[in-house]
């Protein structure tokens, strides 16, 4: 007999689909360890489309139960916060290694708390006894401590601002011996003591910004207000409340750097700072200038999706300049994204499930604006734009014919995108699309952007696989024999999951990469894919270096 290996059926390529999905639909169940790093990088403890938040709480638990290599869990917790940026599942992650493995825990402990807003998101996780605590350990107390003496004057005044928990509470809980006097005020003036009345230290053992900000507190008029934040280095939130009226606002927003300047656009106009006059029209220039700072953007490396952000939430009374400030940002940012090895099909999932917010349904009515399918059509417009041989389509129950215009914006085009769809969800249809209507043309591989919730099959034959495979997987195998008659080696599918569920359409192969997220890490690894220089997603997530 032939050897079996390389003369096999070509049905052995199918896989059975071997779970449900959150829509009813027949998909592949991921291993424990990528269905974690799948919600890591996703997943925000809100409600979903499909899902509740006590769900999806559970089911992190039932993952992490199975997982039981505690170097992966540290690793995953600096991935998802360093690369994902996500606040919520490192902090979870951290507290489980606090259970675990102490030694990792303090490895990690200053990389994944690299704010005060994650210190007291871990604190209000700990307290809620959701993961085996309710108070901190004495390792968790010693990381508590170091974060809390090390940390600068500025980190600890950012930390201080929002409630429940509040850094009072968590001062009072760690209980950090101070190093010196003045850090000995500083803790005194944020827990509310009388400083001097807590001896040895006194008022004037406060750091400089501190005495500022006390200052700026008391001052009398807006004009005393206005000179001392003019002078004044901390965060505009810690300015905010005080301020009397917009002669303090505009000082205000001359302190606020760029990212700032962007998710505050409506503060501003609402505290009358983008105004008609002369004085208004100064500051409408000075902020679309910050905006629109090349080297700012591409050393922070912000990423279109902020901009589309702030442009989907803009006013309509904001200034017709500071809208094209946002769509240039936008442009400026795009470099950011990294050009494939070839053109690519590009599947938009557009679908009615697409329409729950990015970050999920939050518990008390509070959620984004921004959508899976703004974030998807954003993702096909930067890969388009960048890759603009690729061929963008739309798709819920079927495909939907675009005409790209070269002169549109990244941001008009990702708008654009995401009006298509609405129905049901058939994640086979852009590969349908391309084996038929693009079947003469050459790509790199298909990318398809969505939440992976397919659920309705198609009355299309399967040509493989029968009906123990998705149609995903069986449309796939026809379009790698099409591309690879025409040419192509080795074509690769990317399946990018905006939300934590943990099945896919397409089974991880070598020709097939899962990945999860929503940042600009996901392009990165997406390049590096196709061209053949990076492997899998959670491979990828052990790449990390302790």
């Amino acid at each position: 007999m032939a050897n079996k290996t390389l003369f096999s059926s070509i049905k052995s390529r199918f896989v059975r689909t071997n779970t449900v999905n959150e829509a009813g639909g027949r998909a592949y169940k991921f291993t424990p360890k990528h269905a974690l790093a799948q919600m890591a990088a996703t997943g925000c403890f809100n409600g979903t489309y499909y899902t509740r938040a006590e769900h999806q709480l559970d089911e992190m638990r039932t993952l992490i139960d199975q997982v039981d290599d505690n170097v992966f869990l540290a690793k995953l917790a600096v991935y998802a916060r360093e690369r994902a940026y996500m606040k919520d599942m490192p902090a979870a992650l951290l507290v489980v290694l606090s259970k675990r493995d102490t030694e990792l825990l303090h490895r990690t402990f200053d990389r994944v708390v690299d704010n005060g807003r994650v210190l007291r998101t871990m604190f209000q996780m700990i307290r809620s006894g959701q993961f085996g605590r309710t108070s901190l350990s004495s390792s968790l107390q010693r990381a508590f401590q170091r974060w809390l003496n090390e940390a600068s004057v500025n980190q600890l005044l950012s930390a201080s601002i929002g409630n429940d928990p509040s850094l009072r509470d968590v001062l009072r809980l760690a209980r950090p011996t101070p190093r010196d006097n003045a850090r000995r005020a500083l803790f005194g003036w944020l827990t509310g003591k009388e400083i001097e009345k807590w001896a040895p230290a006194n008022a004037t053992d406060l750091p400089a910004q501190v005495q500022g900000l006390i200052a700026y507190r008391q001052a009398t008029t807006a004009q005393a207000q206005a000179r001392i934040a003019g002078h004044l280095s901390v965060r505009w939130d810690l300015l905010a409340d005080a301020a009397k009226g917009p002669l303090v606002w505009k000082a205000i927003a001359r302190q606020m750097g760029p990212q700032a300047l962007r998710m505050n656009l409506n503060t501003l106009l609402r505290h009358e700072v983008l105004t008609s006059d002369k004085a208004g029209r100064e500051m409408v220039s000075y902020v679309a200038s910050r905006l629109t700072d090349a080297h700012a953007i591409r050393r922070s490396r912000q990423f279109p999706y902020q901009f589309l952000a702030a442009y989907l939430n803009a006013a309509p009374e904001l200034p017709h300049q500071i809208n094209t400030a946002l769509h240039r940002a936008a442009e400026i940012a795009c470099g950011n994204v990294p050009e494939l090895p070839g053109p690519v099909v590009i599947g938009l999932d557009t679908s009615g499930s697409m329409s729950c917010p990015i970050t999920g349904y939050g518990a008390r009515g509070g959620t984004t604006k921004m959508r899976c399918v703004d974030v998807a059509a954003l993702f096909a417009a930067a890969i388009l734009r960048k890759n603009p041989d690729s061929v963008v389509i739309p798709f819920d129950t079927r495909a939907y014919d675009v005409r790209i215009d070269p002169s549109d914006s990244i941001l008009s085009l990702s708008e654009r995108l995401a009006t298509y769809g609405g129905g049901g969800t058939d994640c086979s249809t852009p590969l349908h699309q391309a084996n038929t209507k693009y079947r003469k043309r050459t790509f790199a591989g298909v990318v398809l952007v969505s939440d992976n919730e397919s659920w309705i099959d198609s009355d299309r034959p399967f040509a493989y696989g029968g009906r123990s495979a998705t149609g995903v997987l069986t449309e796939w195998q026809a379009f790698v024999a099409n591309q690879q008659r025409m040419g192509t080696r080795s074509p690769k599918l990317v399946c990018i999951d905006v939300q934590p569920y943990g099945s896919t359409q397409a089974p991880e192969r070598d020709d097939i990469l899962n990945i999860g997220g929503f940042s600009d890490a996901v392009f990165h690894v997406v390049a590096s894919y196709l061209s053949d220089d990076a492997a899998r997603f959670v491979r990828e997530v052990e790449s990390i270096e302790l």
